[in-house]
């Protein structure tokens, strides 16, 4: 029976075979075990970690997990969080636990966002998450929320483009970045953007379906979502001029969060989710139409039988659609580029970078040019 070090081992180096040890002048040399740091993203919907090492000018993930915990259940109604829903968030995390124990991490941050910032019993609920599972969190504001966000992205903008709009969709909130490129250039092949600033919406995909009703959204409520959110742009689009720097073809337009990439694996016809395929994918606004209304024309019955979607997302993804149309309608950019990252690998690459490790993030896991891809007919 392998004991926790053994399967440490076989999960790093991706073989249950030891590796080889190389000999030196006196004997053999010992392989240097990899630094450890996680980042943990306790959201409305989600419980989500990422372990990794650092590699390069990026990091190489050991281990990560993610869990739909729905912490936020309930929260814009009665103000609280539920007895259920903190039940289920906490054996989430006792799973997330042992894994930073399993593989001995050196370093970590533990973050909570909408729902934790909106509860009234929110130090309660962390005060007993710190007794049951020994994690303290620390519960982040909307502005952090969205540097960790720009951060964790970084590496997928395009340097060449002079602003960007980076939109975070969550569960109980909807983080807008706007973002400008530094003037100063460095050698790395990376973009290097500021914020300039921040529009926080607290609208998410929890709190849009339990307004609407969770399971069946018609087409009236979903137009209804989408003026809404609508509504609550014009002010942060006309402080900043961005339709101005959009018919100048100077910005670009960057997601990242469960919806698009859902939208990403919908268009491209996946029978299962591949974050290889997703991960830096570029797709015109008609390839997001499309996508939007083959879900939007169907029950929940009917998106939760698409390949990449299942009972877990069919009731979260129209909402999600809603604030992405919105979004679009607004700033008509023509293209967004899709991230399977945001907040975790912000978290990571800050850690890294603290403790004097020289990173600036992975390139996109996409390396296919997007038209050698096409959609499944």
């Amino acid at each position: 029976m392998s004991n926790n070090n053994d399967k440490k081992e076989s999960f790093r180096d991706g073989n249950s075979k030891a590796p080889k040890r190389k000999r030196g002048k006196y004997g053999f040399i010992r392989k240097r075990k990899p630094r450890m740091y996680s980042a943990l993203d306790l959201g409305t919907n989600n419980c989500r970690l990422l372990i990794a090492h650092p590699i390069g000018q990026g990091f190489r993930v050991a281990t990560s997990f993610s869990s739909i915990v729905r912490l936020g259940e309930g929260l814009t109604e009665s103000g609280r969080l539920a007895d259920d829903a903190m039940d289920r968030t906490i054996s989430a995390l006792s799973i997330c636990a042992d894994k930073l124990k399993l593989f001995d991490v050196a370093q970590s941050r533990n973050i909570a966002t909408e729902a934790c910032r909106r509860a009234a019993n929110c130090d309660d609920f962390l005060a007993r998450v710190a007794q049951e599972t020994h994690l303290n969190f620390e519960t982040i504001s909307s502005d952090e929320e969205a540097r960790l966000a720009l951060k964790g992205c970084q590496s997928l903008l395009n340097a060449t483009i002079p602003f960007a709009l980076v939109f975070d969709i969550g569960g109980g909130s909807t983080e807008i970045v706007w973002a400008k490129q530094k003037p100063e250039k460095e050698e790395s092949e990376f973009a290097n953007f500021k914020i300039l600033d921040v529009l926080s919406l607290p609208l998410g995909v929890v709190t849009l379906a339990e307004e609407c009703g969770i399971y069946e959204i018609n087409y009236d409520c979903y137009q209804k979502m989408v003026r809404d959110i609508a509504e609550q742009l014009p002010a942060f689009c006309e402080r900043n001029n961005i339709k101005q720097e959009v018919t100048a073809n100077n910005v670009q337009m960057l997601g990242t969060s469960g919806t698009v990439t859902t939208l990403g694996a919908v268009h491209l016809g996946l029978d299962q989710y591949n974050r290889l395929l997703i991960d830096g994918l570029d797709l015109t606004f008609n390839d997001l139409n499309n996508a939007t209304n083959k879900l939007t024309k169907l029950d929940y019955d009917g998106r939760s039988e698409i390949p990449c979607i299942g009972n877990e997302r069919a009731e979260l993804v129209i909402p999600g659609c809603a604030i992405l149309e919105a979004i679009c309608q607004t700033w008509p950019v023509g293209q967004l580029r899709v991230a399977d990252r945001g907040l975790r690998e912000g978290m990571l690459l800050e850690l890294m970078i603290n403790n004097g490790v020289p990173v600036l993030g992975n390139p996109a896991a996409n390396y296919q040019h997007n038209a050698e891809i096409r959609p499944a007919q």
